[in-house]
């Protein structure tokens, strides 16, 4: 099951429709979460910035691997 998972999770355009997702998301969270520190000029912090972007990118993969893994049961 773990072999299908990433097998599904780097095939057949999932990276890229995550890569989307996350790009969408993670710039309109790290708008809403960081934008007045932003616009303020303070100093950002990388590693919640990067997290805000890799959430939903795993989100998405996920939910792209569980419907693929539902559908070949």
């Amino acid at each position: 099951m773990v072999g299908r998972f990433w097998s599904y999770a780097i095939e057949d355009g999932v990276p890229r429709r995550s890569l989307v997702v996350a790009l969408v998301v993670g710039t309109i969270l790290n708008a809403i979460n960081q934008g007045d520190a932003l616009v303020m000029g303070a100093p950002a912090v990388a590693w919640k910035i990067a997290l805000t972007y890799v959430v939903p990118y795993c989100v998405a993969t996920y939910g792209a691997v569980a419907m693929r893994l539902k559908l070949a049961r």
